[in-house]
């Protein structure tokens, strides 16, 4: 077991998360499927499960193989998947909340929703701060990711506070009320202003560098469904905060809370669906040229359902059926994702092939590209 998590990286937090979010998508549907809730709350034990599993063997990871772990904080390839860290707690305590209450009960959902609430959000502004810096001064000069090497993974840290701005609002109706509660309502207004000023630095370089630098590396394609993450949850993070303003804020906050989830939210999904077209016309010509499964296809999980919840949030507070018929549109795509991924994992690790040291030429690079891939493939 020791020996098999040397080569484990904080990529494979993605798991945790994609699983995470088909259980809170599923719930939040409209319509009242039978028995989907039930397959919901199902899906939420398998993701805690992951996540408990997950810790473990990451732990025995820092234990065991510090010089690896280390490197991977160093290693521009790898080191922004440590956003992933941080936001696999925090989706699975969103779906605790959403869904894990049915199992077992709001007087457990809620403190552990709580804790993991209060981890994650650590944790993902730590990733958010110490990945930018160590990207910027890492004394390797010549390892310094260059702008036109920039790829969709950069965001993975700067999404991580908008998933806890996305979560914390579920939270406040079960605070004292009055300060406390209105305090986590805004602290969750600052984290999602927090992550969406640092994205819209960051995008530009990921669309200047698609549309200069040609198509990316088949193996990386998929990443570009990331930059479907900020924009599905800040439109959540918008709709969740209005949908808990309500006794938490005085009343003209809480309508404009309402307001701006709407006029926030239709402009960024139209952006959304723009760069789902985009992205899924490179996925399918990257396939048709020989693109095989490595992990970054779990990127065809987690953004898709950040857009699902993000829908659902239009739906209920615009009331129009387009959006609830859009989020069961893209639930449907959100499944095709996850049983793509989850296969190809489970494939990988039956095999051997996911947790085996990566070949020479990846593991010893001499270009960006390079370690990009090897990044992204382990």
């Amino acid at each position: 077991m020791v020996t098999a998590v040397r080569h484990l990286g904080p990529n494979w937090y993605a798991t945790v998360m994609g699983t995470a979010v088909v259980a809170t998508a599923g719930a939040g549907l409209p319509g009242g499927t039978p028995g989907l809730r039930t397959v919901c709350a199902a899906v939420w034990a398998l993701s805690l499960l992951m996540l408990t599993v997950l810790v473990a063997a990451r732990a025995l990871h820092w234990r065991h193989h510090g010089d690896r772990a280390r490197a991977q904080l160093l290693d521009p390839a790898v080191a922004p998947f440590h956003g992933c860290t941080a936001m696999a707690p925090l989706a699975v305590g969103g779906a605790t909340l959403a869904v894990g209450r049915d199992w077992i009960g709001a007087g457990a959902a809620v403190p552990l929703g709580a804790v993991l609430f209060a981890v994650g959000t650590v944790l993902a502004l730590t990733a958010a701060v110490a990945v930018q810096y160590l990207m910027a001064v890492r004394p390797q000069a010549d390892r310094r990711p260059a702008v036109g090497q920039a790829s969709p993974v950069w965001l993975l840290p700067l999404v991580a506070p908008m998933v806890s701005a996305a979560v914390g609002p579920l939270l406040v109706p079960h605070v004292p009320a009055g300060q406390p509660r209105e305090t986590l309502l805004l602290a969750c207004m600052a984290l999602f202003g927090v992550s969406l000023l640092a994205v819209l630095l960051m995008l530009p370089l990921v669309f200047a560098r698609l549309v200069t630098g040609g198509p990316l590396p088949l193996a990386l394609t998929p990443t570009l469904f990331l930059v479907l993450g900020p924009l599905g949850q800040s439109t959540t993070a918008v709709g969740n905060v209005a949908d808990a303003a309500p006794g938490a804020v005085p009343g003209a906050t809480a309508e404009g809370f309402s307001a701006l989830a709407v006029l926030y939210g239709v402009p960024v999904t139209g952006f959304a669906l723009l760069w789902l077209c985009l992205a899924t016309a490179h996925v399918v010509r990257a396939r048709r040229e020989g693109m095989r499964f490595t992990m970054t296809w779990w990127a065809f999980t987690f953004p898709v359902g950040t857009c699902v919840t993000g829908a659902e949030t239009l739906s209920r507070h615009t009331g129009l059926v387009v959006f609830g018929g859009l989020a069961v549109l893209l639930y449907g795509l959100l499944l095709a994702g996850w049983a793509a991924a989850a296969a190809g994992t489970l494939r990988g690790l039956v095999s051997g092939a996911l947790l085996a040291a990566p070949p020479p030429a990846l593991s010893a690079p001499r270009s960006g590209t390079a370690r990009t891939r090897s990044g992204a493939v382990r």
